[in-house]
């Protein structure tokens, strides 16, 4: 698939084929285009060429399976728990398993003491955990997580890690881009590396970081190119 603007080509000829288990990493330099990849990946954008296809032959049902949290979170002016009651709502699940599923996402998040507190007014990591608490609450198949700790301390780095790692270990397919290589290292299961629209190599985590193939790749974890 590819992604023009004005004539000018974002995404260029992108072709690759993710399976339902291993926690996928996108990396590349600013402006390689993995935030523009996922949000077509998620539905958000339409390529101008080609097209994004799933196992599933049920169009509502895939988005319905899916849930992005962005870099920065896009949260309600509502409290925590109705933050998380909306889109429960929205998929059409009664009260009492709603209230049982917001208790049990704020509990998994940390966030229970903060339940009836402003979303607004929460740290950038406490948002960042009600977002992806959010995520988590509606059981989706695949998550899209666009840099989802550039903009938080260590400490809830640490918490959100964590929490994402539980939900890949719990079936959810985890599509993640980060410039933090560190991160990358921990978190993924394989990697796909974008530059300048391209995708220049998809390949398991340890192989990557090993020795990646393509030389733009190993310029790139060794910050000899993009520093």
């Amino acid at each position: 698939m590819s992604f023009e603007v004005a004539g000018h080509c974002l995404l260029n000829d992108v072709s690759f084929h993710l399976e339902r288990g291993p926690l996928t990493v996108i990396l590349g330099a600013n402006g390689a285009g993995k935030s523009l990849l996922l949000k077509i990946c998620h539905g958000l954008l339409s390529p101008t060429r080609g097209e994004v296809s799933w196992q599933s032959t049920s169009r509502v049902r895939v988005r319905n399976s899916q849930a992005m949290v962005f870099q920065r979170p896009v949260l309600l002016r509502r409290s925590v728990a109705a933050n998380i009651d909306y889109v429960l709502r929205l998929h059409g699940m009664a009260k009492p398993e709603r209230n049982q599923r917001i208790d049990a996402c704020l509990q998994l998040a940390g966030l229970s003491h903060l339940r009836r507190r402003s979303a607004r007014v929460l740290s950038g990591g406490e948002q960042q955990k009600l977002a992806l608490a959010r995520a988590w609450a509606v059981r989706p198949e695949i998550v899209y997580l666009d840099e989802p700790t550039a903009n938080i301390d260590p400490a809830a780095t640490l918490f959100v890690e964590n929490l994402i790692g539980q939900f890949s270990r719990n079936g959810v397919k985890v599509v993640l881009t980060t410039h933090d290589l560190a991160q990358a290292r921990r978190l993924a299961d394989e990697v796909l590396f974008l530059h300048q629209g391209r995708l220049l190599e998809q390949s398991p985590a340890r192989q990557f970081f090993d020795g990646p193939e393509n030389p733009l790749a190993r310029a790139f974890i060794h910050e000899d190119l993009f520093c």
